[in-house]
């Protein structure tokens, strides 16, 4: 067979596990896995803490269908440039471990029956959601902006975003404010997240022509933009706290601990932008503010939590 640069490659032998491996890789999991947080987090507070068990299932699961789609067309889309990089090249595309035709007909596979689940088990405003969500990332992301602006990954962010309305609509049936903050939270913190990330392997995207911001307009003026965007997300996640009372002290001690240190680490990087490692460690610590600050939201909403609160103020009175 052929590679997306018209080189032939021999197609390599897989045993059927190799298989089911090389498209389990087409849907990015780990990316997946951040994704379902925040869904689940939308659906807790949604349902301030007692969420049903099998509406939680089929939710995380028709979302991560969803987000496998998406993953796999962008992989499809981009296996051109993913044959260039090093760090691509062994991908199921580029390494023709897995044909494009085929890739195709899986991320329209889970597409289907992402939007089945979630329209029969959920209902119709979640499906919507998650397919607008598989429009978005491919469409506007992936084939307008990824090859096209400095701000793909600001405006494309939004595509990330939506997993919470997701959650929310599945338990609620609509979209109240508490949701769309959400949406906002995540849409602040996805560039700091993947610039820092663009900042470390810049060199991969210049060799590609993709226009991130770093190769661009260089890496101090990048890690201003981080700076500007992580101190403009520590209030507004304080949000669901005050006016919105969707969480309580809980969350809004963690959101803010983990907003300053995002923003020390933020400030860290600009006194060094060209510093690779300081940018791997704002990338990393990046996943686990939002992994944390999702897991604070549902922390916080747990009847649980709330008794032994309760418990504790009736002590101290």
């Amino acid at each position: 067979m052929q590679n997306t640069l018209g080189n032939t490659i021999a197609r390599p032998q897989q045993t059927p596990m190799q298989v089911v491996q090389s498209y389990y890789q087409l849907t990015k999991p780990r990316i997946i896995l951040l994704l379902l947080i925040t869904t689940a987090s939308g659906m807790f507070v949604a349902a301030q803490g007692e969420v049903n068990s099998f509406l939680f299932i089929v939710t995380l699961v028709g979302g991560a269908m969803a987000s496998g789609a998406a993953n796999t067309i962008n992989c499809l889309y981009d296996r051109d440039i993913d044959y260039i990089m090093e760090r691509t090249r062994w991908r199921p595309l580029p390494s023709g471990r897995v044909q494009p035709r085929d890739a195709l007909i899986f991320a329209l596979v889970l597409t289907a029956l992402s939007f089945t689940l979630l329209a029969t088990f959920a209902n119709v405003l979640a499906a919507g959601l998650a397919m607008a969500g598989i429009v978005f990332y491919v469409l506007i992301y992936t084939h307008w902006l990824k090859r096209h602006s400095t701000q793909n990954i600001v405006i494309g962010g939004a595509a990330g975003a939506i997993p919470p309305l997701v959650g929310w609509a599945a338990v609620t049936g609509d979209l109240s404010w508490a949701p769309w903050l959400m949406f906002i939270i995540i849409f602040l913190w996805t560039p700091p997240h993947f610039w820092a990330l663009a900042m470390m392997i810049g060199d991969d995207y210049a060799s590609v022509g993709v226009p991130m911001l770093p190769v661009i307009e260089g890496d101090e003026i990048t890690a201003k933009q981080i700076l500007v965007y992580s101190v403009l997300l520590c209030p507004v996640s304080l949000l669901l706290v005050y006016p919105l009372g969707v969480n309580g002290w809980l969350y809004g001690v963690s959101a803010l601990f983990l907003g300053a240190l995002l923003i020390q680490k933020s400030w860290i990087l600009l006194q060094t932008p060209s510093d690779r490692a300081v940018a791997r460690s704002l990338f990393k610590y990046s996943i686990f503010y939002m992994m944390l600050l999702s897991a604070a939201m549902v922390i916080d909403v747990l009847p649980v939590t709330h008794r032994v609160t309760q418990a504790l103020l009736s002590l101290v009175a």
